[in-house]
Formats: C-alpha cells, sequence, structure tokens
C-alpha cells in the first residue's frame, strides 16, 4: 500500500500520512458523488447557501487546530492566525451575490413566449487544491460550486494533507450530506486515471505550470471544463510619484509573506531612477526586521519555506544571480536560523537583469529582485518580458496613468498602489502560462455552471 507523507519543514519529521486510494475505491467514491448531485442540485438555493456558510463557521471553530496544524505543515507562523479573513471574506461575498449570479436571464416573458437562460450546475467538480494557501485558494471553488448545486471531490496537495480532510468533516458537521463534498487521497497515477475517464464535469488545479499541463492531458477527450491557475512572476512598478514609504510596506510585504510563497507574490520590482536608491534602503531595511525561526514561536514572523526543496530552487536562482553580478543586500548575520534547509532569510538582489533566472523564472520565496527603470516604457517592456501574468502592480498617485498603463500589462489583474490581495468581487484571473479561466465574482458562477436555454411557445386561444 502506498502511503502519502507530509514531511514537516520545522524539522523534517513525517507529521501526516494517509494510504493513497486504489483506482478502484476512487472512482466507486466519484460515482456515489455524482448519484448525489441530482438530490443536491434540487435543494433551494438559498439552503445550500447557507449549508455552504455554516459549514465555513464550522471551521472557524476549529482555529485552535487548524493553526497550528499549518505551521506544522507548510511552516506558516501561529501568530498570523491561519487564513481565516480571507477565507471568510471570499464565502461570504460569493454567499450575497449567488441569487444574483445565478438568476435567470429572462429574453422574453409575453402571453406567446417564455425565453430565457439558466445556469445549470456541470455536474461533479474536481479540486486539486496547492499546498502555499490550502484553506483559501480551495474555498475560491468549492463554495461557489456547491452554492450552484455542483457536487465536490478535492484532492489536497501532499504538503497539506491534512486540510481536505478536516474541510469535508467541518462541512459534514454543519448539515452538508454524505457524498455531496468528499476527499480523496490519490497519488498523480491514480488522480491522472480518473480525469482521463471522464469522472469529473469540471476540473480547478492550482499549482505549476507543469502540473497545469499534465491535467489538461489527462482532460484530453473528456470535454471537462478546466480552470488553472499555475505560475507566476508578479511585478511591481514604482512610479517618480509614488508614495515611497507605502510602497516598500506593501511590495515588501508582498514579496516575502508566508516565506515568499503566494500565488501574486511581488517576485520582480521596477523603479524609477529619481526614487531608486531611496526605495533600495528602505527595503532592506524593511526586510531585515523579520525573525525567522520556527513557526509555533508566536515571536516567529518568517517560517520556513514549506519544503527544504522549495528554498534550494531560490537559494540557486539567488546564487546564479550573484554569479553574474547581482548584489545581495540582506546581511545572513541577521538571520542565524537559516540554515541551508527549509529555513531560508530573506533577500533583496539589486544590479539584476533579465538574463538572470531571477528575475524570469518563478521564485515562489522570500527573495525580490529591484531594477532601475527611466521611465513608463521601459518598466512596461519590462512587465511585459515574462512567460507569466497573474497581477501587476502600479505605484502612482495619477488613476488615469495606472489604467492607461494596465491597459497594456499582459496580466489577469491590475492594482494600484496596493499588491498581493484577492477581491472576490472581482474575476481572479492569469493569462500566458498563469492559466486560463477564473474564479470568484459572478464570472466564477459563470464557469461553475453552464447555460441551459428554454424556448417556450406557449398555446393561445
Amino acid at each position: 500500500m502506498t502511503m502519502i507523507q507530509c514531511i514537516s519543514p520545522i524539522d523534517g519529521s513525517v507529521y501526516a500520512e494517509r494510504p493513497a486510494m486504489s483506482l478502484e475505491a476512487a472512482t466507486e467514491a466519484v460515482a456515489r458523488v455524482r448519484k448525489a448531485q441530482k438530490a443536491w442540485a434540487r435543494r433551494p438555493l438559498e439552503e445550500r447557501v447557507q449549508l455552504v456558510l455554516k459549514g465555513v463557521a464550522r471551521i472557524n471553530e476549529m482555529s485552535d487546530e487548524v493553526v497550528p496544524e499549518l505551521a506544522h505543515m507548510m511552516g506558516r507562523p501561529v501568530r498570523y492566525g491561519g487564513e481565516y479573513k480571507g477565507f471568510n471574506e471570499r464565502s461570504n461575498y460569493v454567499a450575497a451575490i449567488a441569487a444574483d449570479a445565478l438568476a435567470p436571464l429572462v429574453v422574453e416573458a409575453s402571453n406567446n413566449f417564455e425565453r430565457r437562460i439558466e445556469r445549470e450546475p456541470h455536474g461533479v467538480v474536481f479540486v486539486i487544491a496547492p499546498w502555499n494557501y490550502p484553506y483559501m485558494t480551495a474555498i475560491n471553488t468549492i463554495a461557489p460550486a456547491l452554492m450552484a448545486g455542483n457536487t465536490v471531490v478535492i484532492k489536497h496537495a501532499t504538503q497539506t494533507l491534512l486540510v481536505g480532510e478536516r474541510m469535508v468533516r467541518a462541512f459534514v458537521e454543519a448539515g452538508v450530506p454524505d457524498d455531496v463534498f468528499i476527499n480523496l487521497f490519490l497519488d498523480h497515477q491514480t488522480t491522472s486515471a480518473l480525469i482521463a475517464a471522464g469522472n469529473f464535469n469540471f476540473i480547478n488545479f492550482t499549482g505549476s505550470v507543469e502540473g497545469g499541463r499534465s491535467i489538461e492531458r489527462a482532460a484530453a477527450g473528456t470535454f471537462a471544463g478546466l480552470g488553472l491557475e499555475l505560475g507566476g512572476k508578479d511585478p511591481g512598478y514604482v512610479m517618480e510619484d509614488a508614495d515611497l514609504d507605502a510602497a516598500v510596506d506593501t511590495l515588501m510585504d508582498g514579496a516575502t509573506y508566508n516565506s515568499g510563497q503566494c500565488c501574486c507574490g511581488i517576485e520582480r520590482i521596477y523603479v524609477h531612477e529619481s526614487l531608486y536608491d531611496a526605495f533600495v534602503e528602505k527595503s532592506v531595511a524593511w526586510v531585515s526586521n523579520y525573525k525567522l525561526g520556527n513557526p509555533l514561536d508566536p515571536e516567529t514572523t518568517l517560517g520556513p519555506m514549506a519544503n527544504k526543496r522549495f528554498a534550494k530552487v531560490v537559494r540557486e536562482q539567488i546564487a546564479d544571480a550573484v554569479s553574474k553580478g547581482a548584489k545581495a543586500l540582506v546581511d545572513p548575520k541577521l538571520f542565524p536560523a537559516d540554515d541551508g534547509g527549509a529555513y531560508i532569510m530573506p533577500q533583496v538582489l539589486v544590479n539584476v537583469d533579465h538574463s538572470m533566472a531571477f528575475m524570469k523564472d518563478e521564485t515562489f520565496g522570500p527573495a525580490v529582485g529591484i531594477m532601475k527603470v527611466k521611465g513608463d516604457e521601459e518598466a512596461l517592456g519590462l512587465m511585459n518580458d515574462s512567460p507569466y501574468g497573474l497581477t501587476a502592480s502600479l505605484w502612482t498617485q495619477d488613476p488615469e496613468r495606472a489604467a492607461r498603463i494596465g491597459r497594456e500589462i499582459e496580466t489577469g489583474t491590475v492594482f494600484m498602489n496596493r499588491a498581493d490581495y484577492l477581491d472576490p468581487a472581482l474575476c481572479w484571473t492569469g493569462v500566458k502560462e498563469t492559466g486560463k479561466g477564473g474564479s470568484l465574482s459572478v464570472l466564477g458562477f459563470q464557469n461553475l455552471t453552464r447555460p441551459k436555454s428554454y424556448h417556450l411557445k406557449k398555446v393561445t386561444k
């Protein structure tokens, strides 16, 4: 029997393990979920919405278990209290708009005809969730999918092995019927086989580009809908009229919070030459204030990366950049806890350029490169010089300028004077190798349902 193990970044020990399901057992489980879907969809929308919100509330009641579990599994310090703010905000917002988002589009309601388009659930939705924000990323799809009348199967990342199990337990305890929402422990081969066999009507995957490609290959010919959020290399651009202190505070937080393991984390920054020196100086000071250590210690502000192999990638990118002329500015003496393994100090690099992997490839760690630019045209060219496109952060006092530049950036979201935030009222989406589809907002409900047209001719006397 194959065991799936979560190795804790705290000390390299096995924190949790579960047996991987066989293909036969997983297929039978998904069949039960499909059988339960029709009855779930027939329930009134408001009833489904309230049951989902009760599930969310039940998870909130588990914070004493959830928060230390996250520290053990993926290294986030307990002082930050889990992911409840975003988790609740997203759940509450989609609940508030569900009725309008799923309302029929009435074309005609006359004595002669009823013509309308209704939104119908796809059926069984498969959520393959990532480890970096294991609750927030999962709820983006789970909440609206269930509200819309789909049933849901979740397979969580090995690094956060217990999250799917805990979410399902909470929802069932809150009253969601058995087999409407289930968790499966699967290896990659069984996951691909389930998809290829056409077991799912919609698949949402958040993870690596290569992972997304493997999902697409497995789903080929099944005609299942796909939502893919993959890699990122999100830029920030600080213009000459920016609020310098606000830009430093937000961009450095966006680059290093959660040990830089954020889908929309800031990985490269372009600063107008007039502010460059001050921005760099303030950024190095900001980052140097972190306390790297055991995430179970309430004094720790920066925990280990989720796995030592992730930290290895960051170190290799930094070393490669330095060998090509980059300069690392944060003093290693400030971070004695950096052990060469999962515990890695934050870093700010200058003298970087786009010949370096550090400025082109996804880093996904607590390190950021800063480049000097002369103006908008140069910054725009550099921001678009990437295979990815999730968000871009613009810093200026001029909204019209930000909008004008934003229209030229190849990205899914344009921020002005903020970064690293997911607004549930807006569609969360990406371009290029960041993926396709979109979650949350009204469009998220549309992606999790299909249109069904009614053309009803009335008999007239």
